[in-house]
């Protein structure tokens, strides 16, 4: 599949809970999450070297309407719900026109 869409995040947890931000993440790698869709292809969480409340999303979509589609499903709007409850203030966030690259994992 081609990346068409694609956006990063910068989000910070309250302090300390950095960790539960990162697990309620990659819980959207599950069955029926939006980063299990068959439309996202790159799901990344990573965190800051220097700041562990600090975490990052990059993700790549086959099209814009697609992530709008899936993140306006039941599945998405509960993790959205949930990571609001252990940020520490606004993310971040950069939408992203994919040109050429790679993603294995």
């Amino acid at each position: 599949m081609i990346v068409n869409y694609g956006f990063s995040a910068a989000l910070t947890a309250k302090p300390g809970l950095g960790d539960r931000l990162v697990e309620l993440l990659l819980t959207g790698l599950d069955e029926g999450s939006p980063g299990a869709s068959e439309h996202c292809v790159v799901y990344l969480v990573s965190r800051s070297a220097s700041d562990p409340d600090v975490v990052h999303v990059i993700e790549g979509w086959t099209s814009e309407a697609d992530h709008h589609r899936i993140f306006a499903g039941e599945a998405a709007q509960a993790i959205v719900a949930r990571i609001g409850e252990l940020l520490a203030g606004e993310s971040e966030f950069t939408d992203h026109v994919p040109v050429r690259g790679k993603a294995a994992f």
